[in-house]
């Protein structure tokens, strides 16, 4: 894939995503650098779906630090556990947050996001980064971001580097 991004008018996210991620797979199955790799990815999702917020934060030691993303400025460490992040993290598993004002412990980096959803990259079985959207619409995640966002999850954990 070029600088280019096709997109469809198709309505509906599912269709949305099943154009995006074989867009996506081209793209990052070119290229080494995963900061190149997650940027990109950000600016598709946020070019696609017009979320609030989307970015990713790297594991680095016992802080999430955040990496490329797209959106209003953004916390800058997210400790083991804590908020929607550190949940996804510490249990190695996608959180989805309907109401955001619900979750204990949320971290409220922007006022106006609502609901969030954060998908942990797992490589050689432990979890590397999450991949954190946000919405500023209530309940605007489902099962249909949850599978297609960790199929996108899945190919950027096959493309981590190794240390």
């Amino acid at each position: 894939m070029a600088e280019v991004l096709t997109r469809s008018q198709a309505e509906d996210r599912e269709s949305r995503y099943r154009e995006l991620l074989p867009q996506l797979e081209a793209l990052i199955s070119s290229e080494t650098d995963v900061i190149a790799n997650m940027a990109n990815v950000c600016a598709a999702l946020r070019e696609t779906f017009g979320f609030l917020w989307i970015g990713f934060y790297r594991v680095e030691n016992t802080s999430l630090i955040l990496g490329p993303f797209q959106g209003p400025i953004a916390c800058t460490r997210i400790a083991f556990g804590r908020g929607v992040c550190g949940t996804a993290w510490s249990e190695a598993r996608l959180v989805l947050v309907d109401d955001v004002d619900q979750f204990p412990g949320h971290i409220a980096c922007s006022s106006a996001s609502r609901s969030e959803i954060v998908v942990p990259i797992l490589s050689e079985k432990r979890v590397v980064a999450v991949l954190d959207i946000d919405s500023d619409q209530l309940a605007d995640f489902g099962p249909v971001d949850a599978q297609w966002l960790t199929l996108l999850a899945q190919h950027l954990g096959q493309r981590w580097p190794t240390l």
